[in-house]
């Protein structure tokens, strides 16, 4: 395993979203969605950087590879708060296919919102299968396996202060 993006980075960038989301929003009230389970670290960390008024809630996606191998994402969205007419920020551990944000803005959007904005963490290089990109990054990362604040290998890691790359041997 190797450190990537070390604890101080990490904080400084949580730091940097939540300036540019604040200049975004100003004191205008908002609703934060964290996308479960990847978010939690990022989610707790960015509420408390963050001054205007919030509601947060969660939503759950999951992603799994059905018979044919097709990636299909379930959404378990009775977690998440009622966001109509509510300014909405989904915030995700890690951009990479895109696939997660872009089926999470469609279902959102039926939802009434005033506006949905994207925040992650990690975006990853060279992965983006969809058009669409989050509206606030903390880092650009290469295409590796990477763990830490938040983000697992078989639900380990999680913990890390961190982000990390795991080396082949890990995996």
């Amino acid at each position: 395993m190797q450190t990537m993006i070390s604890e101080v980075e990490v904080r400084e960038g949580v730091k940097r979203l939540a300036r540019e989301i604040t200049e975004t929003y100003g004191e205008t009230p908002l609703t934060i969605v964290g996308v479960l389970t990847g978010s939690v670290v990022l989610l707790a960390d960015i509420i408390r950087e963050l001054n205007m008024p919030l509601r947060v809630g969660v939503v759950q996606a999951s992603s799994y590879r059905d018979g044919t191998e097709r990636r299909s994402l379930i959404i378990n969205s009775d977690l998440m708060l009622d966001i109509a007419n509510q300014n909405t920020l989904i915030v995700d551990d890690i951009f990479d296919t895109g696939h997660t944000l872009v089926e999470l803005i469609a279902k959102m959007e039926k939802l009434g919102p005033t506006s949905i904005r994207t925040a992650v963490l990690l975006r990853k290089l060279g992965q983006q299968q969809v058009d669409t990109e989050p509206d606030f990054v903390a880092f650009d990362i290469p295409n590796k396996f990477v763990v830490g604040y938040g983000l697992d290998y078989r639900d380990e890691y999680r913990n890390l202060p961190y982000v990390a790359s795991l080396d082949p041997e890990d995996l």
